[in-house]
Formats: C-alpha cells, sequence, structure tokens
C-alpha cells in the first residue's frame, strides 16, 4: 500500500497535468493577415512596411477599413486592410 505522501505528491502532478495540458495544447494566434478578417487589397513595392502603412492608410479609412497592414517578407509588398 502506498503512503499518504505518495498518493498526495501523484493526485498534485496529476492535476497540475490536467490543467497544463490544455493551457498550452492550444494553437498560436496572432491575428495577423490574412486571417482575422483582414482583406486582401492588392500589393505595392514601399521602401519599407511603415511608409506602406502610413501611404495606404487614407485609402483604407476611404473604402471603410481601419488597418492596415503591408506584408515586408516581399519587395513588392501585399496589403491588406480591416
Amino acid at each position: 500500500m502506498k503512503s499518504w505522501r505518495t498518493r498526495i505528491g501523484v493526485s498534485l502532478a496529476v492535476g497540475a497535468a490536467a490543467i497544463a495540458i490544455p493551457l498550452t495544447s492550444t494553437t498560436a494566434f496572432a491575428a495577423d493577415p490574412p486571417g482575422a478578417g483582414w482583406v486582401p487589397i492588392g500589393a505595392e513595392a514601399y521602401p519599407s512596411k511603415a511608409a506602406c502603412e502610413v501611404s495606404e492608410l487614407p485609402m483604407a479609412h476611404d473604402a471603410g477599413y481601419n488597418e492596415v497592414w503591408c506584408d515586408d517578407s516581399k519587395h513588392i509588398m501585399p496589403i491588406y486592410y480591416r
């Protein structure tokens, strides 16, 4: 027969795992485009991501959107509005 100390230790470990596994096994979600409501608008070459977003923001507002995201991983940056 196991001692109470062992039973309590095992119970705590199982309980901690039961809580930790669901919290750590969910998928990461950063809400970057093209998901989470972002709409692809087009693509254009800009010198930087900041220049792209500053230049595109007035056009996004005119089209009824509030945010701009430019994908600076490419020379000709895909542009998304949300």
